[in-house]
């Protein structure tokens, strides 16, 4: 009797699967390298970790395909569209789409494609690589009205499927789903979540599977199998090559392989794969696979086609075809991005792991990758099939994938399908530098949700534009460097600190609510009925997002909303503007920020918007700012003239979409260019952005009555801006001999940016002020900074930054020194 390949798993950390007597035959057991699971359930026939026949792995995809259609059909299986999950899932959706007949495919994917509208994404909050785009050509194959097919893997809790129907179910509401899985493990109460989720939002949602039952984890798993994997990982069992045979071991020759691959035929579903691509690629199979065999030595009698991460489908057919049509034994699986131990033991389901760098320049930077239960498995030779954009140099390199399959088989064979390129994507290398990109949006940049924001800016998250905060202020200071140049070095809150903004966040959230509601009103009534919100990055984001949902909330409105750049000194983004211009009537934009401080951005945006209509010729952009708290009385738009805490200016990039402050450097924005921000992905774990958005919107229902009051009587009341904080900035520059307003921060937002990111010299506070600047109080403490009680202030706090900065003046830490 075949021994289970999940023993090893169950004996050692009690892990038990129950449920259908052909669970065991479907699934196995190893362990991940991953903090956030233990276990991973691995399929036999998938085609992903487990070499597998590929007539079994796609009789699998269109037996669960053909079953949709019953369960539909013939007339709603007609209209429907299938969703499958990247990476593991592509091929299966694929498959299903197959068994459904005339339904079009598409798949999530992780490879952000420029010139290509997302349409949406979501995130998998158990895996390694969490952010899932969407990115159909035909923007129109979400938007149908027909049932959506969602096909994974596996369904284990439903928080994937769940966060995918709510993002979808909000932009693209239909009155059907059904959701697609090898294996059903869901508890019963994940069970449940999915039927009152269906409730929630009007739809039916139907489970169709192969097989069902449930995981048992004993308490403790996560941290045993964390032991696990860092005592076989460090024992050097399971790693690189693990399992492989003893003795010398074969260097394989290496053939390319041209398939011929019809012209214009998509590689898979990134794009979007319908039934018209399936006849074509149906017709043009028998030949490709002919191809392959030819190449392939006659003593090859044991081959695998391996695939590559979300190109499953196309290999998976040339496997079927060669299976179907030539006397080899063909095996079929993919390599893929997770992480996971290989163990070598008979009752162990990853078996080997060979690891090489990634060969198609991945957004979110290099790494591993990996292809299991390739090393000792015998195989004659292996035909590697690859998209054109993964046939790069790393591919061929002495660490690369082909090198590493040359030590296991004495034959390589490489086959690459073209890259498909959709219209639009193509038309952005044929445009003129004045036609600029499409906006940045979540997750592929920032942690916002792609319909919150659209980022008017270029990604420089490659870039290492972080200096220290001494040596940035003595280079601003000196004049020998603009602040916009470089970015100072995120700051990593205390746990006292964190506490502190916690605390801040639950006080002040229905103050908060109120205030953008006031805001948010007074726009729609004076400006425009469809304003466009275009925020000052980065304060400026979480607030115009705010403001969005509001509109949303109130008046059922989907405002359009972007963040621009705009630097002290050197204007707004230009190149923005055109954009905004070229896509919207400019008299609809509304520019948006957190707060008023002494009105220097105020000045800033009404200088470039002036410059910008004499020298473009454009018309129309009100300079006039919108800001959820104007202290110092420089606006007309504002939910409050008070200056109170705004929890979002107590931290920066992790209450702000994980996005850096603006950068315009002439090196690395051209004329033509948007301004760059960085996106710092590897803080997610720190990000409280939408969790701060969530509090204050989960406020709005109980103060709109009070709020839309309050802004009618704002409209009916003279606002004319008084310029009292600039002339309080000046009279406190001259009495505390800085002589610079520009060292001069009012108001708790800036204070605390000066805190954060600058040297400060001392910060003046109000007497008597309270819980608001608990921050500002800590974070001076934390620094050696003084805080000096002043009566009659007319904001709540004032930070100063250090005058005639130089390092030799105040110590390599910053701290200040007594006037």
């Amino acid at each position: 009797m075949n021994t289970w390949s999940g023993t090893w798993v169950a004996e050692r950390l009690g892990v038990e699967l129950a449920g259908d007597e052909r669970l065991r035959g479907l699934l196995g057991l190893a362990l991940r390298r991953n903090p956030k699971r233990a276990h991973l359930l691995v399929s036999n026939v998938l085609g992903k970790h487990v070499p597998q026949a590929p007539s079994v792995v796609y009789g699998h995809g269109v037996a669960l395909g053909r079953r949709v259609r019953e369960l539909l059909g013939e007339e709603a299986a007609g209209r429907a569209v299938v969703l499958g999950y990247a990476e593991t899932a592509t091929g299966l959706g694929h498959s299903v789409a197959d068994g459904l007949g005339a339904a079009p495919c598409l798949h999530s994917t992780r490879r952000p494609v420029a010139g290509v509208a997302t349409a949406g994404g979501f995130e998998e909050s158990h895996s390694h690589a969490t952010s899932h785009l969407l990115l159909p050509e035909d923007p129109a194959l979400l938007a149908g009205d027909g049932p959506l097919v969602l096909v994974d893997d596996e369904f284990s809790t439903g928080n994937t499927v769940l966060n995918t129907v709510r993002a979808l179910h909000a932009r693209y509401p239909r009155e059907r789903y059904v959701v697609v899985a090898l294996v059903d493990m869901r508890s019963a109460a994940d069970a449940g979540r999915l039927e009152e989720f269906a409730r929630e939002i009007g739809a039916r949602i139907d489970l169709v599977t192969t097989a069902s039952g449930t995981v048992r984890l004993p308490d403790g798993v996560l941290e045993r199998g964390q032991a696990l994997v860092a005592q076989y990982e460090g024992a050097g069992d399971g790693g690189g090559t693990a399992a492989t045979p003893t003795g010398p071991q074969p260097r394989g020759d290496l053939t390319r392989v041209d398939l011929n691959w019809p012209a214009g035929l998509p590689d898979g579903g990134r794009h979007g794969f319908t039934p018209a691509h399936r006849a074509r690629l149906d017709a043009a199979l028998p030949a490709m696979a002919a191809r392959i065999a030819t190449a392939l030595p006659e003593d090859a009698h044991r081959v695998l086609v391996l695939g590559f991460e979300e190109l499953m489908y196309a290999p998976l057919r040339l496997a079927a075809e060669l299976e179907r049509t030539t006397g080899a034994e063909v095996r079929y699986s993919t390599t893929t991005r997770s992480p996971v131990l290989a163990v070598d033991d008979p009752g162990y389901a990853i078996r080997s792991r060979l690891v090489f760098p990634a060969h198609d320049d991945p957004a979110d930077g290099p790494g591993e990758r990996y292809a299991y239960n390739v090393a000792g498995a015998g195989f004659d030779a292996v035909v590697a099939v690859v998209d054109s954009v993964a046939d790069t140099p790393a591919l061929h390199a002495p660490d690369g994938l082909l090198a590493r399959l040359a030590e296991h088989t004495p034959h390589v064979l490489l086959a690459v399908v073209p890259s498909y390129v959709p219209a639009a994507a193509q038309d952005v290398s044929e445009r003129p530098a004045t036609m600029l990109p499409e906006p940045l949006r979540g997750p592929a940049f920032s942690s916002y949700a792609p319909e919150e924001v659209g980022w008017l800016l270029q990604d420089l998250s490659d870039v290492t534009l972080e200096a220290p905060t001494e040596e940035r202020e003595e280079a601003i200071q000196s004049g020998g460097a603009h602040y916009a140049e470089s970015l100072p070095v995120e700051y990593q809150p205390s746990e006292q600190y964190q506490q502190l903004f916690h605390n801040a966040l639950d006080a002040s959230a229905a103050r908060l609510a109120h205030a953008v509601g006031v805001v948010t009103e007074i726009v729609l009534a004076e400006r425009s009925p469809r304003p466009v919100l275009v925020s000052l990055a980065r304060a400026g984001t979480p607030i115009g997002i705010l403001m969005r949902r509001w509109a949303q909330h109130r008046h059922g409105l989907d405002l359009p909303h972007y963040a621009v750049s705009i630097v002290r000194g050197r204007g707004i983004d230009a190149n923005a503007l055109r954009r905004l211009a070229a896509h919207h009537d400019p008299r609809d934009v509304v520019f948006v920020d957190g707060w008023t401080g002494k009105g220097a951005i105020t000045r800033e945006l009404a200088q470039a918007v002036e410059e910008f209509e004499k020298t473009e010729g454009i018309s129309g952009f009100d300079p006039e700012i919108a800001v959820l708290a104007d202290p110092g009385s420089c606006v007309r738009t504002y939910g409050t003239r008070e200056d109170y805490l705004i929890p979002s200016a107590c931290l920066n990039s992790t209450v702000s979409g994980l996005i850096s402050r603006t950068v315009l450097r002439a090196d690395l924005v051209g004329p033509d260019d948007y301004h760059g921000a960085k996106y710092y992905r590897e803080l997610a774990d720190a990000d409280l952005s939408v969790a701060f958005l969530d509090a204050v919107s989960a406020r709005f229902e109980e103060v709109t009555e009070a709020a839309c009051a309050e802004a009618k009587d704002l409209l009916a009341a003279d606002r004319t801006p008084t310029w009292e904080g600039w002339a309080a900035v000046e009279r406190i520059s001259e009495e505390y001999g800085i002589h610079d307003v520009n060292l001069v921060k009012p108001g708790v937002g800036e204070t605390t940016r000066v805190l954060l990111r600058r040297v400060p010299w001392k910060v003046l506070a109000r007497a008597g002020a309270g819980s608001d600047l608990d921050h500002v109080r800590l974070l001076a403490e934390q620094r050696g900074v003084p805080v000096e009680e002043v009566p009659d202030l007319p904001y709540t706090c004032v930070g100063l930054i250090h005058p005639r900065f130089t390092r030799g003046a105040t110590g390599a830490d910053g701290t200040a020194v007594s006037r």
